[in-house]
């Protein structure tokens, strides 16, 4: 099984500045971490290949650095990396870059399954998996809580969905993205560091995986942010209850509409619901 896992190196500050006339994160000077959900996407990979032979490419765009976060998912593991950089490439929204990111696992070749981390903790938008699908035009998994198994070119997985989760038998090609609960990703052992920093990794323009670009980079793409600004400070207010559970639980509620965190009137039985 060939599996391209797709990482982003992300900004490690959660106080990022943002340019007031891009309305993109000022990333120059910031310490740069892999994606924690992109963690347990490789290690999922890994898991696989170890139990069903195979190979594991990572795969990023960004700028030359991006190749860290590159190592370290070779570090835990994957077999080769490839990365996706050019000033042609900036400024891509999630469409663009997930259209350069088919274009790169269309160049591979022979590619069995794509894994993605949920999201990347920047942007939040969980966009770039299903949009990677939509231009392969393979069958997707989002949100996936466990891999089930492996048979006759088809993977059974388990997935969140907003009332519980469903089981689904996908038949491959497919692109899965997988959610933190799914493993617990190992940690790089010093024999798997050293073996990544020697390997090459090769750096792709949009001519060598057949990009048009008319479709990457800040003017194709169709998102336009107009405004960002840092959700409210919290006002760091902490308030003990003691006392019965029934007790409790209505000093609960009581202090929570006084916050204005409840807008719809709350019962006496609702209250009391599951303490008694």
């Amino acid at each position: 099984m060939k599996i391209v896992v797709c990482i982003k190196q992300v900004p490690a500050a959660d106080d990022a500045a943002i340019d007031p006339v891009t309305k993109r994160i000022i990333r120059e000077g910031l310490k740069s971490i892999l994606n924690p959900f992109d963690l347990y996407a490789v290690e999922e990979a890994v898991s696989l290949r170890e139990h069903y032979g195979g190979e594991v490419i990572a795969l990023s765009m960004g700028p030359e650095k991006a190749a860290v976060s590159l190592r370290e998912a070779m570090a835990i593991g994957a077999d080769r990396a490839v990365l996706l950089s050019d000033r042609a490439f900036g400024g891509s929204d999630t469409w663009a870059t997930s259209y350069a990111l088919f274009r790169a696992i269309d160049t591979i070749c022979g590619v069995d399954l794509i894994i993605c981390g949920k999201q990347a903790v920047d942007g939040d938008t969980a966009q770039v998996g299903p949009g990677i699908a939509a231009h392969l035009g393979w069958q997707q998994a989002t949100y996936v809580t466990d891999i089930l198994g492996y048979e006759d070119g088809s993977i059974t997985l388990a997935r969140m969905n907003e009332n519980g989760s469903d089981i689904c038998k996908l038949r491959l090609p497919a692109v899965l993205t997988v959610v933190k609960g799914i493993n617990m990703p190992r940690v790089p052992t010093l024999k798997g560091v050293l073996a990544a920093n020697a390997k090459d990794i090769p750096v792709w323009k949009p001519c060598d995986i057949g990009a048009d670009l008319n479709k990457i980079g800040l003017d194709p793409s169709p998102t336009r942010v107009v405004k960002t600004e840092p959700p409210p400070p919290r006002d760091g207010i902490a308030e003990r209850i003691e006392g019965s559970a029934p007790c409790c639980a209505e000093q609960l509620v009581s202090s929570l509409r006084r916050r204005g965190a409840l807008s719809q009137p709350v019962s006496e039985g609702e209250a009391d619901n599951g303490y008694n």
